[in-house]
């Protein structure tokens, strides 16, 4: 069960990276030409946002050439720490949980080394605040994040 657990959590990784570049290759080569704010709905826009730091863009005013290098390495050893978690994972939940964290740190990284910063577009707001701006990838690792977290709180572990 472990091995396919792996396989299948690999698989779901790779079909969320892959997502995940697809949407952005769309912002990028399609929505955004030429660069503008496209409302969608009263409380959700699609923008183009190349975001330099991490998570709502914390770390993104520093303008270092070696940030973008430590993210992708840190993402990418968040990621081997992970897959290795995933081979021990019997739990279908935790495969998805997990291969949702992975599938998304590796789309990001992917971005951070095509163009030295994420790629970022939807833009949720209310009363004229605005969230800071995301993306799938940072979809799936928040789903999955949130998923692993209720398992840690609410699974029974005593088997």
């Amino acid at each position: 069960m472990r091995l396919d657990s792996l396989k299948l959590g690999l698989m779901a990784a790779v079909l969320v990276t892959a997502l995940d570049q697809l949407s952005k290759w769309m912002i990028l080569e399609i929505v955004m030409q030429p660069p503008r704010i496209i409302p969608v709905t009263p409380f959700f826009n699609l923008v183009l946002v190349w975001n330099r730091g991490v998570s709502f863009g914390f770390l993104g005013q520093q303008s270092s050439e070696w940030l973008p290098w430590l993210l992708t390495a840190l993402a990418l050893a968040i990621v081997v720490a992970l897959v290795w978690w995933l081979r021990r994972v019997t739990s279908g939940l935790m495969v998805l949980a997990i291969s949702l964290v992975v599938g998304g740190a590796l789309g990001n990284v992917v971005d951070r080394l095509r163009f030295g910063a994420v790629v970022d577009f939807l833009d949720f707001h209310a009363a004229g605040v605005h969230w800071p701006a995301f993306n799938a990838a940072d979809s799936a690792i928040t789903v999955g994040a949130a998923i692993i977290l209720y398992d840690a709180i609410f699974a029974d572990h005593t088997s």
